[in-house]
């Protein structure tokens, strides 16, 4: 729910809401916004955790937008935290490096 409620913030550029449903840790000073962009569509790929007990989760999504009169999508899987009570957004997972083998 938060990831849909986050895309549609992006699309309707409401940067408070973004902001209070960002984790302090991670959470930028502010959002600038690109007037040419508009955000079309979400499609979640996959989700780990984020259940009512969970104190974490995870997101897989595809964001698709326009900016500039050509298309690009957005391909992120995200990481979220519980705390006081509500879900926060904390960021991407990073791929992990593969190891040099030495």
């Amino acid at each position: 729910m938060l990831m849909r409620s986050r895309f549609s913030a992006f699309a309707v550029t409401d940067a408070a809401y973004l902001l209070r449903t960002w984790h302090s840790t991670t959470r930028p000073s502010h959002i600038r916004f690109d007037p040419e962009q508009r955000w079309l569509r979400l499609d979640i790929i996959g989700t780990t955790g984020g259940g009512m007990l969970a104190a974490d989760g995870t997101v897989e999504f595809r964001a698709h937008y326009s900016e500039h009169g050509r298309v690009g999508v957005m391909h992120e899987h995200s990481r979220f935290v519980r705390h006081d009570g509500l879900w926060l957004y904390v960021g991407p997972i990073l791929p992990l490096r593969p190891s040099s083998g030495a």
